[in-house]
């Protein structure tokens, strides 16, 4: 069709139309007059509508999960750090009550010793002051850290304070192989000097070339001269092995440490020394060894007849027995006993 005059005026009435026809059916409500036109075009294109929107339904759907998928990975993503806050409380719990743990028997060990300590927290590891083995604490001389005091834990002996900042102080631990502390054995007081030989059992060279060691044998700090830089007394380890001495005038033995130097967390500056030495009661208590109950024996000798006797003289059984026959057995010997009672009174009465 051509864009004439009469084609415009055309497409204006129809619109026109169009309004008014809508207009009408609105006000009307289901009385309107176009009603059942309105009625008869839905019959005809209701399938067809509900076939259209049944197609695109799936469309729909996918474009609805896309424009969600945003919330989605949200919530995934909301969760997932929550997961992993959960788990970092977990951890932190975890590592909580392994402090506490550990704070306790230091504290334990302080109160067996009659140390006063300040309490401090391990925040570096490393070689410092030309030494292989040294930590650094939380704790310096604001909280009367001084140089030269002993350092120990729920464990043992730790080591000695060599330098002190303000807030911080440097630990010599008693594995690093410049550290030497004097020691006594327990129950012997055998007396000599352990020397750190690093993740090595500690080196202890006795002064008594003939002391008598072995295996398990304890041993604690000696002490120092007005208990610097070693208090008494604090655990230091066992002996794991004895070399022998082959007439030397000292004897040299190795000692597994207490302290797992690799694992320091919470420690103790003894800043207040004993006033007698605790000896052996800070050592831990060593579990009661019982000995084995011998097994009871039950001796059981069988009679020419067939019974069997046990120590006491008590008859136990008899060998011709069957299993399960006992009352048939009784019953029988009953009657055997029944049966030989005429032979035997007849005996009394010849006899008499």
């Amino acid at each position: 069709m051509r864009d004439t005059r009469e084609s415009r005026l055309l497409l204006v009435l129809l619109i026109a139309i169009a309004f008014a026809l809508i207009t009408v059916d609105i006000r009307g409500g289901e009385g309107s007059p176009v009603d059942g036109a309105r009625q008869a075009a839905a019959t005809v294109f209701g399938p067809v509508e509900n076939g259209v929107a049944a197609a695109v339904d799936p469309v729909g759907n996918a474009i609805g999960a896309v424009r969600d998928s945003g919330n989605r990975h949200d919530r995934i993503s909301t969760l997932e750090k929550e997961n992993a806050a959960l788990k970092a409380k977990l951890g932190s719990d975890d590592r909580t009550n392994s402090r506490v743990r550990q704070l306790d028997a230091m504290l334990k060990n302080a109160g067996a010793g009659q140390y006063g300590i300040k309490g401090a927290e391990v925040i570096a590891i490393g070689a410092a002051q030309g030494f292989s083995w040294t930590v650094t604490i939380d704790a310096g001389s604001d909280d009367g850290i001084r140089r030269d005091m002993t350092v120990l834990n729920g464990e043992g002996l730790v080591g000695r304070v060599t330098t002190v900042g303000p807030s911080t102080a440097t630990v010599l631990l008693a594995n690093d192989p410049d550290f030497t502390v004097g020691t006594r054995m327990e129950k012997t007081d055998e007396l000599g000097f352990a020397t750190g030989q690093g993740s090595r059992p500690l080196s202890v060279q006795f002064l008594n070339g003939k002391a008598k060691v072995k295996a398990g044998d304890r041993l604690v700090t000696f002490g120092s001269s007005k208990d610097k830089p070693f208090v008494p007394g604090v655990p230091v380890g066992e002996v794991v092995r004895v070399d022998p001495s082959g007439g030397a005038l000292t004897r040299t033995v190795y000692v597994k440490p207490y302290v797992g130097f690799t694992k320091l967390d919470i420690v103790g500056v003894v800043v207040q020394a004993p006033r007698q030495d605790p000896r052996d009661t800070v050592l831990p208590k060593q579990p009661v060894k019982t000995k084995p109950k011998p097994t009871p024996t039950v001796t059981v000798t069988v009679q020419p007849n067939g019974d069997l006797v046990d120590g006491s003289g008590k008859v136990v059984g008899n060998i011709n027995e069957k299993p399960g026959g006992g009352d048939a057995g009784d019953a029988a010997g009953n009657q055997q006993g029944d049966a030989q009672q005429p032979d035997n009174a007849a005996d009394g009465q010849e006899q008499g």
